[in-house]
């Protein structure tokens, strides 16, 4: 069978009225590194992964990116990065998960992880998950 794995770039198309505090977010906020900022494009880089920004009118508005994929961040301090996250005035969402998850701006959604963080019981199957003992009867 053909192997076939997730790399490391991905791009969104995002408003131009939201570029200067999508870049105050992940420059500031986030610790990215601004590779590339034109008007056409941003390009940051965090650790091995290349997020790129197409500006464009129109672009998707926040209540479509909720309905989109999210992406996972991990940090090595969760309580530090969460603070200044929520102090920068993201978008928080209630997901039934104790990890963080919100709405930066342009509209992705992310969740906040623990960088050595066990999440292996979100890779088990549901059939191997243990089963409460309530009665449901």
């Amino acid at each position: 069978m053909t192997k076939v794995i997730f790399g490391n770039h991905t791009a969104v198309h995002a408003a131009r009225s939201e570029q200067d505090r999508i870049r105050k977010f992940y420059g500031d906020v986030l610790g990215c590194k601004a590779r590339v900022k034109t008007d056409a494009v941003d390009r940051f880089e965090l650790d091995d992964f290349h997020f790129v920004f197409v500006w464009q009118s129109p672009a998707l508005d926040a209540s479509g990116f909720l309905k989109a994929i999210w992406l996972e961040l991990k940090t090595d301090n969760t309580e530090e990065m969460q603070q200044k996250i929520l102090a920068f005035g993201v978008k928080k969402l209630d997901v039934p998960d104790p990890h963080l998850y919100f709405q930066a701006p342009g509209g992705q959604v992310f969740r906040l992880v623990g960088i050595d963080e066990d999440l292996s019981v979100y890779e088990k199957s549901y059939s191997s998950r243990p089963r409460s003992s309530a009665s449901t009867s």
